[in-house]
């Protein structure tokens, strides 16, 4: 392996159905928030790529850790902007680092048989991103437990939105095996023009699940310190609150089911609250 481990798509922060590191974020720290999300965007586009096989997929993955760790100096840009931002910040790698085990399962996991399965891959693929963010601004540690709620939110929110397209793109599914037995439905149903039952009860059991963890997470501005963080933090609990109830009225085996304009000044509007 010679040269860039990275496969970059294309995709950037504006890509996501949540903002990464906004301008609600203080200007000095939105470029270490912006490198962390680099680096976890090729590393997923790694994971994600259709043309290497896992083998190649995990020594990539392990050589974007190399070079995060200091084991190797080069071939992989966006770890090595990530480790001068740590070493600038002095926050842990370990976050970064635990990024890289969900994509190493993505790599080479297709199915999913248990809700607890689904949420320890999001333990890995989504709660370090908030648990960096927080540490980045130096806010204490009770904060992780509703950022961990929001983060395992923003991730199951996403694999219902992209299921049929994650299937058919990559032959992978997110969906707990035995949710979709218990209401008779298949993996195969998303390859469908429309939901079927047993797809719909499977979401609305994920969904129930995602409105429990919101719960908790409207906790996260109420415990941060950092004003901006706060109002940032509101405004994506808001908008998960918004996209769960998008997806509990439509069929994103159909089509995207996302959010709008509208859902993103509500969600502002609301975070206002935050402040008091």
């Amino acid at each position: 392996m010679s040269g860039s481990v990275e496969t970059w798509s294309g995709k950037d922060r504006g890509d996501e159905n949540f903002p990464v590191g906004s301008v609600l974020i203080a200007p000095r720290l939105r470029p270490h928030i912006h490198a962390f999300y680099a680096f976890a965007r090729n590393g997923d586009d790694i994971a994600d790529s259709p043309e290497l096989a896992p083998e190649e997929k995990v020594a990539r993955l392990d050589a974007m850790e190399d070079v995060l760790l200091g084991r190797r100096e080069d071939g992989s840009p966006s770890a090595t902007r990530l480790r001068a931002s740590l070493a600038a910040t002095g926050v842990t790698p370990v976050h970064g680092c635990e990024l890289l085990v969900a994509f190493r399962r993505d790599a080479t996991k297709q199915r999913y048989a248990t809700w607890d399965e689904l949420l320890d891959y999001c333990r890995y693929s989504a709660m370090p991103v908030g648990r960096h963010v927080l540490d980045l601004h130096g806010e204490a540690r009770e904060t992780w437990v509703p950022s961990d709620a929001l983060c395992a939110v923003l991730q199951v929110l996403n694999h219902l939105q992209d299921g049929s397209k994650d299937l058919a793109a990559l032959d992978r599914c997110y969906l707990p095996r035995d949710l979709l037995e218990r209401f008779g439905g298949r993996v195969e149903d998303l390859h469908g023009a429309a939901e079927t039952p047993g797809l719909r009860g499977c979401f609305s059991v994920l969904l129930d699940e995602c409105d429990q963890m919101i719960e908790t997470a409207v906790f996260l501005p109420r415990r941060t310190r950092d004003l901006r963080l706060r109002l940032e933090t509101a405004v994506i609990v808001g908008l998960a609150r918004r996209l769960a109830r998008r997806l509990r009225a439509g069929d994103p085996v159909a089509g995207r089911v996302k959010l709008t304009k509208t859902d993103a000044v509500f969600s502002v509007l609301g975070s206002l609250g935050a402040l008091l």
